[in-house]
């Protein structure tokens, strides 16, 4: 009696310690932000504001609409916040990707010219000489590959146009250059991905406050574009955690930082630029930076 009691407490201890290492070991191989927790009663705070804000709203297209918020106290200050949606199960609806490389192209002439019903800057480039300083392709014919300077969580996350629309995608494993997507422009960091909010490295450009331009996409398939004003007292920009909880308020499931700063702009047909661009660091529509790509959205009257 006393070995068959003795059996069972060891196959008990073993099989113990076994739940206790597989445990630790499903700790380990969970990727971190794979798993999205509610948002904290703060940030819920937040997004009711965002949601239940009175923004005027405006059509400017089949399928497009154009909203603006100037909001008195997100994020505990002043927000001036410009958003598009867009229809995408419209298929008379077109986005498409212009860029000059190298040298530089203006947000606003670039929607005039190709007479787009909005237009918004896209990713990084190279202040100097103009031209895209990430990966960009365009109907399967690559740009730029890419600077090895670039910090990878600047160019984690795509804008891919393609037969199926817009979709915001990851970087491969193996790099962009792996992609069989025709139509890519590589931006970050890639906030959200498939309903998960993702973990950001903690540095400045992260976690200060910028001008910012963000495109996601929401799981009824609408995209939305997203230009928030920033470096000035009516509007002091926002972290990558609150551009974050934004577009997550917004609907997003899917979303990728661009461009911000000076270059962050917004331009409407027949209202021309409707955010503040902060580069003649004064709060009006003039302060436009010259940028290397742009992301146009077009319909057919």
């Amino acid at each position: 009696m006393m070995e068959k009691r003795t059996s069972i407490r060891l196959l008990l201890t073993l099989w113990c310690t076994l739940m206790v290492a597989s445990c630790g070991t499903l700790n380990k191989v969970i990727p971190m932000g794979s798993v999205t927790p509610p948002m904290t009663p703060e940030e819920r705070v937040e997004a009711d504001k965002i949601t239940s804000a009175r923004w005027e709203s405006k059509p400017i297209g089949k399928g497009i609409v154009w909203k603006q918020y100037h909001f008195t106290d997100l994020f505990a200050s002043k927000q001036y916040v410009n958003v598009l949606e867009i229809d995408t199960h419209n298929r008379l609806l077109r986005t498409d990707l212009i860029f000059t490389q190298p040298g530089f192209i203006k947000t606003s002439e670039v929607g005039a010219k190709n007479k787009a019903a909005a237009a918004i800057n896209g990713s990084f480039f190279n202040t100097k000489t103009g031209g895209s300083v990430v990966y960009i392709k365009k109907q399967g014919k690559v740009i730029h590959a890419g600077d090895k300077e670039m910090n990878t969580y600047r160019q984690n996350g795509a804008v891919a146009l393609g037969p199926n629309g817009v979709s915001i995608v990851p970087m491969p494993q193996g790099g962009w250059q792996v992609s069989l997507l025709p139509t890519l422009l590589s931006g970050g960091p890639l906030l959200m991905q498939g309903g998960r909010v993702l973990d950001q490295v903690q540095e400045p450009f992260n976690t200060n406050r910028h001008p910012r331009t963000a495109i996601g996409k929401t799981r009824d398939g609408k995209v939305i574009a997203v230009v928030v004003d920033g470096r000035n007292a009516q509007s002091q920009g926002v972290s990558i955690a609150e551009l974050t909880l934004l577009m997550r308020a917004l609907g997003c499931v899917d979303a990728l930082n661009l461009d911000g700063g000076g270059s962050s702009t917004m331009w409407v047909e027949g209202y021309g630029i409707v955010n503040h661009p902060s580069d003649n660091k004064k709060f009006d529509h003039a302060g436009e930076r010259a940028v290397a790509n742009v992301l146009t959205f077009s319909y057919h009257k």
